[in-house]
This record gives structure tokens, C-alpha cells and sequence, in this order.
């Protein structure tokens, strides 16, 4: 049974029409050929002469020549996969045997006396078959024989490759998992763990999800995580700047070091696409709106960690290794390892919880971006042409989610009424508006999920139970490690990769103090 073909391209058929045709010409040119030199091995009747065989060729059989494209794509042999279900070789045939007896009975009513001598059409047709089936049969036998793989453009990952999310059980890395394992992607975790694994237990049984509990610091760890990867996305980091600032060493290992030691292990696996995980907060403090050819004014210690590491990975790129930087929006959201130490879902849950939310220097502005956009924004970068994607910067969210802490406020109140309001103003000047135009014009990403939707999702999590106490240190990156402590690299080897990796050269345009936390429950990106 043939099937229809839903990849149908004009220039493949054409192709295809050509290569029959030529066929055709050269069975009818030998077929007549031999009438002239051999008559009498077709016919009795009189030899061809080679007049005769060229006026026929030019004035009859030119025109009927088009009778077998036309059958074959009636037929649907131009507009059907080349390979067949079934038996392969009986609608080959049948379109054959139907355009040669076609061709006959045309030519013998039409052109009665400009007919060459039957021998030589039926050789010609004889020709003609085995000339338009020898080359597919022979095909068919080989992809029966041997696996053929679809090539896949060079600008896509395969679906079957692997991806490497490093950091998989935080925050955003389990959602992604979850996206990509519904798109039937190969996904491999390595993941330190410091939070738990509950975020991952739902989906630990799924035969496409492969966890390597390791640290990114460590070099067998990393070695082992990249071999057979595909693409690799980056997550892995102390995420925060009050968290940053627990345990600065240890925050420039994970979120700067850590990275050149991952571009490296890349580079030499042959792992080609790598999607790093920044923050729009790398802008700092500006009242202007900010793309991706803005300059950057880091102003805390996690801030320019990204920005260390948004350099190294862009001086790595090569024509086989192509780095893609994603600078976030302020995330807010329910994940399957929710937090609370973001503005969004701090704010809902004090008002909830308490009925009182403190907004800090209300007139500044933040972008935001839901956690289930953010994964899905990653998954759109994945599958984005490499040619369009390769070496680019983009601010990930969407314009229409730049708010001001006092618009963020009002939206809080509107979920929750009952709700006061306590203005204050302090030290933490960050301010900055963003835009995203860039990543929806070349990926085609925008959100789908509104600062409303998060606030509402929290407030249901609150009333069904699902979340007790917004306070408790697994919702919080810095309670957790004042808690537990940082993670230590106990490897004397690793410390000094680690040490040597730590210290990058700082520009001109980097040299502003860095921040340190002048309120520690104020909240930070």
C-alpha cells in the first residue's frame, strides 16, 4: 500500500521527472539504433533508414515521450515516499506496463504512418522498463538492506541525540526535564544534589532520563556527564546574590570556574551546542531600556560571575563549538522545586501568610518570566537553526513583562485585597528595564504566562495545602546554605583546577564595587 508523502517538494519531483525522462530518451535512441544497424532482428519489414529513425525521433516521439511522467505522477509515483509498504515492486510495474501501452496505442492511432516497425517499439519498451525500474529496485534492496538514518541538517540537533542539563534538579532544570522527555529527547542530569532530588521523583523511572549525581567542580564528574552528549544546557549555579555572598569562593568556583573547565571538556567530547544560563540582572543599575548590545554593569558578585562567564564561553566558540547565551528575566512561579526567595512568589506568599508585603524602592523596574517560559524558551534556543543561534546573546522573557515594583504590588493586591502595602527605600539601586525583541524576532519565543497566572497558581498552592509554610529553608537558596553550609570541593586536584580557573581578567567597563547585601530579607535576583 502506498502512503502519502506530507514532505511533497516540487523540486525533488522535477528531479525525478528529469531522471525518467532521460531514461526514456536513451531506451527510445538505442531501440532505434539497432533497428538501423540490425532490422532484421525486430522485424521482417524493411530496415529503418537512418532518415527515417531520425524524423520519427524528432516529429512523434518527443512528444509521446511525456505520456510516461504523466502516467507516473497520475499514478502517484512522483507524489508517494520512494520507499513502499508492502510489495514494492507491483505500482512501479503497473505504472510502467500502463504508460508503454499507452504509448503504443497512441502511437499507433496517431501516427499510423510515421510508425517505426513493431520490433523496435517493443524492444523500446522492453528498454524502458527495465531502464525506470532497475535503478529503484536496486535502491529499495539497499535501504531493505542496510539502515538508512534521515540526515539532519546541521543547523538542528537530532531528536534522538542526548541533552546534558547541568543543574537539572533546581528550580528551572526540573521543568525542563519534564519538557523535554514529553518531547521524546534523550536527557541525561548531572546534579550535585545540595537541594535534594525530590524534585525529580516523579519522572526518576522514565527510560529516556539518565541522573549522574556529580559536581560540576569535579573533572570526572564532568567528563563522565558530557561523553555522548549532543547538546549541553547550563544551570548549574549558587543562584542569587545574597546566596553569592554566603561563601564567595565557593559561588566563583560553581558559577565562573566551573565553566571554563565545562568549555573546555566540550570542546575536546566534540559536544556542539551549549545553552548558558545568565541574568538580565548583569545590567545593574540604568534608567534606560536595555538590550543585548547594551553595556553591562554588574553590580553584585553572582552578576559577575555571568558576565565572567558569558566571555569565556563566547572567545571558545568555533565552527564546532557554538555557545548560546540566555540572559533571564526575574523568575517567578510554581516548579517542582519551588522558591521563595524571588520577588514574585515572596510577595504572594507574605501576603497570604502575613497580609503585609514591604516593597523595596518601589519606582524600579524588573523584567519578569514565568519558570515554565523560561524552560520553554530554552527548548525553542535547542531547536533553533545553529546558523541563527550560534554565538548570540539573548535577553530571555518578553517585553510586555517589564513592570515596576509598585505596578508588581498591585497585582499582588488584586489576589489578595485584604493585603497592606509597606513602601521602603534603601541601598539596592538595580534598576532596569529590558527588552526582548531579539529572541522573538529570530526564535519566534514570546510567554504565555502572566505575572497574574503565578501569583494565582502560589495562592492556590497556599489554600489546597500543597505548600504549608513559604518560610521553611528548602523554598530559599540563601536560608538553605546559611543552614547546611556551601558545598565543599574535598579534592585536591579539583581545588586547584578550581583555584587556577577562579581569577579573570576584569575590564574597564566591570570595575564598579560589587554590591553586598545592605538587607538580607530584602529580596534579589
Amino acid at each position: 500500500m502506498l502512503t502519502q508523502d506530507n514532505n511533497f517538494k516540487l523540486s525533488h519531483v522535477a528531479v525525478r521527472v528529469l531522471a525518467d525522462l532521460t531514461s526514456i530518451h536513451i531506451s527510445m535512441i538505442a531501440a532505434l539504433v539497432i533497428a538501423v544497424i540490425h532490422p532484421g532482428l525486430l522485424s521482417a519489414r524493411a530496415s529503418l533508414r537512418p532518415d527515417e529513425a531520425l524524423h520519427y525521433y524528432t516529429s512523434v516521439f518527443l512528444f509521446l515521450s511525456l505520456l510516461f511522467p504523466a502516467v507516473f505522477l497520475l499514478s502517484g509515483l512522483y507524489t508517494r515516499p520512494r520507499s513502499y509498504e508492502g510489495n514494492k515492486t507491483m505500482p512501479l510495474f503497473g505504472g510502467i506496463v500502463l504508460s508503454t501501452l499507452l504509448f503504443a496505442i497512441v502511437n499507433f492511432a496517431l501516427y499510423r504512418r510515421q510508425q517505426a516497425p513493431q520490433g523496435q517499439v517493443l524492444l523500446f519498451c522492453g528498454l524502458a522498463g527495465v531502464a525506470l525500474a532497475l535503478p529503484r529496485i536496486v535502491k529499495g534492496a539497499l535501504q531493505q538492506r542496510f539502515e538508512v538514518k534521515a540526515r539532519v541538517s546541521p543547523g538542528r540537533p537530532s531528536s534522538q541525540g542526548v541533552v546534558l542539563i547541568l543543574g537539572g534538579a533546581g528550580y528551572i532544570g526540573s521543568c525542563l526535564v519534564r519538557k523535554l522527555l514529553a518531547a521524546g529527547r534523550k536527557v541525561r542530569v548531572m546534579d550535585s544534589l545540595i537541594y535534594g532530588d525530590t524534585s525529580l521523583h516523579e519522572v526518576l523511572g522514565h527510560p529516556n532520563l539518565e541522573l549522574q549525581v556529580g559536581d560540576c567542580r569535579k573533572l570526572q564528574d564532568l567528563v563522565a556527564a558530557v561523553k555522548g552528549a549532543e547538546s549541553i544546557i547550563h544551570l548549574a549555579a549558587i543562584v542569587g546574590d545574597p546566596a553569592c555572598e554566603v561563601d564567595r569562593q565557593t559561588s566563583r568556583e560553581i558559577n565562573y570556574a566551573a565553566t571554563r573547565m565545562l568549555i573546555e571538556v566540550a570542546k575536546g567530547n566534540g559536544n556542539t551546542r551549549l545553552i548558558f544560563s545568565s541574568s538580565c540582572s548583569v545590567y545593574g543599575a540604568t534608567d534606560l531600556l536595555m538590550d543585548e548590545y547594551s553595556n553591562v554593569v554588574p553590580i553584585s558578585l553572582y552578576a559577575q560571575t555571568k558576565v565572567d562567564s558569558e566571555e569565556a564561553l563566547l572567545e571558545a566558540r568555533s565552527p564546532t563549538f557554538h555557545p548560546v547565551i540566555l540572559r533571564l528575566a526575574t523568575v517567578f512561579g510554581l516548579s517542582y522545586r519551588t522558591r521563595f526567595d524571588l520577588i514574585v512568589n515572596l510577595l504572594s506568599g507574605k501576603a497570604h501568610s502575613e497580609g503585609l508585603i514591604t516593597i523595596f524602592n518601589g519606582t524600579q523596574w524588573r523584567p519578569f518570566i514565568h519558570v515554565q517560559d523560561v524552560a520553554n524558551g530554552i527548548c525553542q534556543v535547542l531547536d533553533a537553526p545553529l546558523d541563527v543561534v550560534s554565538g548570540e546573546i539573548y535577553n530571555l522573557g518578553d517585553s510586555r513583562m517589564n513592570f515596576t515594583l509598585a505596578q508588581l504590588a498591585d497585582k499582588v493586591l488584586a489576589e489578595f485585597p485584604s493585603t497592606r502595602v509597606e513602601n521602603i527605600e534603601n541601598a539596592d539601586r538595580r534598576n532596569y528595564r529590558v527588552s526582548f525583541e531579539k529572541i522573538h524576532n529570530q526564535v519566534g519565543f514570546e510567554c504565555q504566562l502572566t505575572l497574574e497566572d503565578g501569583i494565582r497558581e502560589i495562592k492556590h498552592a497556599f489554600e489546597s495545602k500543597m505548600i504549608a509554610d513559604y518560610r521553611d529553608a528548602r523554598y530559599s537558596n540563601l536560608q538553605f546554605l546559611k543552614l547546611c553550609g556551601t558545598p565543599v570541593c574535598k579534592d585536591e586536584l579539583d581545588r586547584q583546577l578550581m583555584a587556577a580557573l577562579s581569577t579573570a581578567p576584569v575590564p574597564a567597563r566591570h570595575a564598579a564595587p560589587l554590591w553586598a547585601p545592605a538587607d538580607a530579607a530584602a529580596v534579589r535576583r
